[in-house]
């Protein structure tokens, strides 16, 4: 292993962010829907593009893992926003139901492409350098970056699309996809791909889905990035919905919003701290702001959107941690494979929690809803509570 020079860590650190930042900087983002809607799609066709997005993003996710494990993570991290950007080409060029269908099998894939092969060149990379202790910091920040880039795409969004309509905001989408993919091939990767070192695509998947199989400790940490990740990432979706019950004027709804976003960024800054908290402190935080979610949900004036904002901010931070126990427990050449492994999993959960919120929707306030839904964050606080050897002063999460 050897040491890290701080101009190395703070090259691979300032790569990493850039990437995360490009890959949301789309201005597309706001308007989209609205461009669905001028080309003339009913809300079935909208939500039937959804169900293509989903599902190709599922399908791709494993497979996309073991090709960055057998071949090259850079190569797929420069792949991933070319193809994205070539779905929002074809939307701008040619709107149409097709064209937009087609778009989303593009972005799809390259979601897929990007994780696992993201974390785990992330990691390696720190790994050779000594330095794996600072993935967590990182991981923390490149969120941030993402979350900072999304409110700026919004932004930025109103006076470009003022400005040029939608061949300006999907211009400016394009080009921030190809500056993403520009900036992947800064990324360095010392890495032997496991088809150089003998082992093929088809070996590589069976590796990876033989590690999470193998033990527990690799299994739990899967499921415990799949549950802490899928739930709030789904209920962010919802947050306009909750801040439109509160009573306040439309023109507020997105302050109201911004406060989560914040709330999010924050946490994602602070998952260092959280990292080094004992195993059963953590379990505790995070059954707390389980609590903060319903509390403030429930409250159904502006002023709930404080503890929602915190919530936020933990189950993010919980996310960057659990991603980080995750990496810690693997061995051999299929980071990526495990990783995106848990990848699906999250997709499924998240899935699963967009239904129940549509069901849910039917009979109760969004408030409810909210509150119901984190009750698994309880469940997941009293595992890790349970699982602790706190009698021996608790493991570090």
């Amino acid at each position: 292993m050897l040491t890290s020079p701080p101009r190395a860590v703070a090259t691979l650190a300032g790569t990493l962010y850039a990437y995360a930042f490009l890959s949301e900087f789309v201005l597309l983002y706001p308007v989209y829907t609205l461009l669905f809607t001028e080309a003339g799609l009913s809300v079935a066709e909208t939500s039937s593009l959804f169900v293509i997005w989903a599902v190709t993003g599922m399908v791709l996710e494993v497979p996309s893992g073991a090709w960055a494990d057998a071949v090259s993570r850079r190569l797929l991290l420069f792949a991933a926003p070319v193809l994205t950007g070539a779905g929002f080409a074809l939307w701008t060029l040619t709107p149409s139901y097709w064209a937009f269908a087609a778009g989303f099998v593009l972005w799809g894939a390259g979601g897929a492409l990007t994780s696992g092969a993201y974390e785990a060149l992330a990691y390696e990379e720190l790994d050779r350098l000594g330095r794996a202790d600072r993935y967590v910091t990182m991981m923390g920040r490149a969120r941030a970056a993402g979350l900072v880039a999304d409110a700026s795409a919004i932004a930025l969004a109103v006076p470009v699309f003022a400005a040029g309509g939608y061949p300006a905001v999907g211009a400016a989408s394009v080009a921030a996809c190809l500056l993403c993919a520009v900036s992947a091939l800064a990324l360095p990767e010392h890495r032997t791909p496991a088809r150089a070192a003998g082992g093929g695509y088809l070996a590589t998947l069976r590796a990876g889905v033989a590690e999470v199989r193998g033990g527990r400790r690799v299994l739990g940490a899967v499921l415990l990035v799949t549950l802490v990740t899928a739930i709030w990432g789904a209920l962010e979706e919802y947050v306009p919905y909750l801040a439109a019950e509160t009573g306040v004027p439309t023109t507020a709804i997105p302050l109201l919003v911004l406060v989560v976003w914040v709330g999010a960024t924050v946490g994602g800054l602070l998952s260092e701290a959280a990292r080094r908290l004992p195993a059963r402190l953590f379990a505790l935080v995070l059954a707390l702001a389980a609590a903060a979610m319903a509390v403030g949900a429930l409250s159904g004036g502006p002023a709930g959107f404080a503890p929602v904002a915190l919530a936020f901010g933990t189950f993010q931070m919980a996310a960057v941690v659990a991603d980080a126990r995750l990496q810690e427990r693997l061995s051999g050449r299929a980071r990526a494979t495990v990783t995106s492994v848990a990848g699906l999993g999250t997709n499924l959960v998240t899935l699963g929690v967009y239904t129940a919120y549509g069901s849910l929707s039917a009979y109760v306030s969004h408030g409810a809803s909210f509150a119901l839904l984190v009750l698994p964050y309880a469940l997941v606080a009293l595992w890790l509570w349970r699982s602790a050897p706190g009698a021996r002063g608790g493991r570090r999460t």
